[in-house]
């Protein structure tokens, strides 16, 4: 099966082919040929998923999903949300968003935090497209300092609850067995393929 995932996230991408393995076949934007820069306009990572995914559908007429993914918060009123992407600025810049992120908590020793990824899925079956949100969420705290090297985004600085290390520090393969993202590509398979859905 070919479904295309809407993004060029080389990263997303990589971990996402990882969590679906040989199950099926996933396609870039660029796979397909889009190189448009599909805005993102919705305050809601629902609504943003959703306009990335009608976006291959409308232009492209593909089954496709698309994510949003925030980083939240709680002592910043979850904040950054659905601008983690681009917290210090439109250059999607991680360092300078982990500058900016631990600046703003400072010493602040309320540092929980959670990953949350949604999931639009436009599935087309005959003459119906069928629409399917998915979510994810790993519950974690933000650390005082960076620590390790893999990963992207925000991974040397966010702990998830139960471990002692960060996503960074974890390897990719345990962070795809328990990240946002594999927990809402979980659902997702769990729908493409009638798999029972793991918890």
């Amino acid at each position: 099966m070919k479904i295309v995932f809407a993004t060029n996230n080389a990263h997303k991408l990589s971990e996402i082919r990882q969590i679906l393995g040989q199950q099926m076949e996933v396609l870039s934007l660029a796979d397909i040929g889009c190189h448009a820069d599909i805005p993102e306009t919705a305050d809601t990572l629902e609504g943003n998923a959703l306009i990335k995914a009608r976006y291959v559908y409308d232009h492209y007429h593909l089954s496709c999903f698309a994510d949003d993914t925030g980083l939240e918060v709680d002592a910043l009123g979850g904040a950054p949300g659905i601008f983690s992407a681009r917290y210090a600025g439109e250059n999607h810049d991680s360092e300078a968003n982990m500058q900016k992120l631990l600046a703003e908590l400072g010493e602040n020793p309320h540092r929980k935090a959670r990953f949350r990824t949604v999931i639009a899925l436009l599935l087309i079956d005959g003459d119906h497209v069928e629409e399917s949100l998915f979510e994810g969420i790993v519950e974690g705290s933000i650390t005082r300092e960076r620590h390790g090297t893999e990963g992207f985004g925000y991974d040397p600085i966010f702990q998830p609850d139960g471990y002692d290390t960060t996503f960074a520090q974890l390897g990719m393969e345990i962070k795809n067995k328990i990240s946002h993202r594999a927990r809402a590509i979980q659902k997702l398979a769990a729908k493409l393929l009638g798999s029972p859905r793991k918890p």
